[in-house]
């Protein structure tokens, strides 16, 4: 087999084992002796974790899922920077990882810090105003779902709008796709009014059971 091929193959086996590692899940082990998953809205995201766990583990959560998209695109850029199609393949391997985890029996996450990461690995400016958008969201509707929707829908869009290479462009519309899917449940509650907002974490963490409407 090539050899370009072959590293190929093994940096998407390695970006998906690393998108694979459920770090929110690890942290709710080992800080509280709880399951995430059996808490709040059972994700293994930053924002189940920092309603359950509090800020600081969900913000370690964050930096850990945003990490695992952004570091393998960047090494492979390093010693393959012109290979588009490539790397636009390699940008939805720890995106799988995160929502279907080997280590969950291929349960995981929602994928949007994941997701973050391989913008900020492909387009750091594009990354820069997707965050810009997203904290706008939810800093008016205060719903984290809503920010994370929106936000994904945008990610083709900056990338089309900056010129980027159209394989990064159609891995970034199946990235959006996948998070839209993972936010049905989501949607359905937003338009029912039902969804709850950010600020209700504190009150979720209290009763320490899973509520009716959750976000992320």
């Amino acid at each position: 087999m090539d050899p370009y091929y072959l590293t190929c193959i093994l940096f998407a086996l390695c970006g998906y084992l690393l998108g694979s590692i459920p770090f929110g899940h690890i942290i709710g082990k080992k800080v509280a002796a709880v399951d995430v998953m059996d808490l709040g809205s059972g994700n293994i995201g930053a924002t189940n974790v920092a309603r359950e766990l509090g800020l600081t583990y969900g913000a370690l959560t964050l930096a850990l899922d945003i990490c695992k998209g952004f570091l393998p695109l960047c090494v492979f850029r390093l010693i393959f920077p012109e290979h588009d199609l490539s790397l636009a393949a390699l940008a939805i391997c720890p995106f799988l990882g995160h929502q279907y985890s080997i280590f969950l029996r291929f349960h995981g996450g929602k994928g949007v810090a994941t997701a973050f990461g391989v913008l900020l690995a492909l387009s750091p400016f594009s990354a820069c105003l997707l965050l810009m958008l997203f904290l706008l969201i939810v800093a008016v509707t205060d719903y984290i779902s809503l920010g994370s929707i929106i936000s994904a829908s945008a990610m083709p869009v900056f990338l089309i709008l900056f010129k980027k290479p159209l394989p990064w462009c159609g891995a970034a519309v199946v990235i959006a796709f996948l998070i839209w899917l993972r936010h049905r449940d989501n949607l359905g509650r937003l338009i029912r009014g039902e969804e709850r907002k950010w600020r209700n974490r504190d009150h979720a963490r209290r009763s320490n059971r899973r509520p009716s409407s959750s976000s992320e």
